[in-house]
């Protein structure tokens, strides 16, 4: 694996991506973000050596570099994901690659239901910890030069990150709220037993994505910090018809919001 992060890695340094300090990765209906880098250099997954191609609507699949909160990043807009079709070594991938080119810091969206009975829809939810109900994607062999065989997850969130976080979010009177997020392969949406039992494990949030990344940073021991844009509610008398289509159509509604948290953390690191 550590031969293709490295010509992936080294393609992108041809292409002027140099030194980013930090990654954003950037969930359904939330690529929008990327409109705020400046001089930016964009790169579609198809040409980058070894990464798959993104086949869901609201992910555009492209790799974009250049200025933003006054720092040199590199954005994902659009992940993968496993329901898919993808193994876990191609979900991760990315994440790999964005640690070779040098980030200091992943920075992580997804749009999700919320759980907890005290949430609206458009919440902003920052990740605290997960409960992740996917396949772990450090299964398998594991190449030392990359990461330790059993790497720790007690703080799969950066707590610094989280604090300065919400600290902009009152400088900004922005309603943020703090939370588990749990993830599960997709591609359907829960029942309302699912959201049920969901939340009685300690759920606040769930969606189909994020923590095979966050798992595959802290293995190389990235710092993460993670957000969930509130699309839709898992909560008994609340539950509605959910589509693909109406959470983009709320994702994008908070846009703002999460661009000016992100652009002022981003700051920061």
């Amino acid at each position: 694996m550590l031969e293709k992060i490295k010509e992936s890695t080294e393609f992108l340094r041809s292409r002027g991506i140099i030194d980013p300090v930090a990654g954003i990765i950037l969930g359904t209906g939330l690529g929008g973000l990327t409109a705020k880098i400046e001089n930016a250099i964009e790169i579609d997954y198809r040409d980058i050596p070894h990464f798959p191609v993104a086949t869901v609507e609201g992910h555009a699949g492209k790799l974009i570099y250049g200025d933003f909160g006054n720092r040199k990043i590199v954005a994902m807009k659009g992940r993968f994901h496993y329901y898919e079709g993808f193994i876990a070594e191609q979900v991760t991938l990315p994440v790999r690659v964005l640690k070779y080119l040098g980030i200091k810091s992943l920075f992580l969206s997804n749009a999700a239901g919320g759980v907890n009975p005290d949430f609206r829809i458009g919440d902003i939810m920052i990740i605290t910890d997960h409960i992740n109900l996917l396949p772990n994607p450090l299964i398998g062999h594991n190449d030392d030069r990359i990461g330790a065989r059993f790497p720790d997850m007690s703080e799969a969130y950066d707590k610094i990150l989280i604090d300065k976080a919400v600290e902009i979010a009152q400088k900004h009177n922005i309603r943020v709220l703090k939370g588990v997020y749990l993830s599960t392969t997709g591609p359907t949406f829960e029942t309302p037993a699912e959201y049920k039992y969901f939340r009685t494990i300690g759920a606040d949030s769930v969606g189909m994505s994020t923590t095979p990344e966050v798992i595959t940073a802290r293995h190389m021991k990235l710092p993460c910090f993670a957000v969930s844009v509130i699309t839709d509610l898992g909560v008994e008398g609340k539950i509605e018809y959910t589509t693909h289509e109406s959470v983009q159509i709320e994702a994008a509604k908070t846009e703002s919001r999460m661009t000016t948290i992100m652009t002022d953390l981003i700051a920061t690191v």
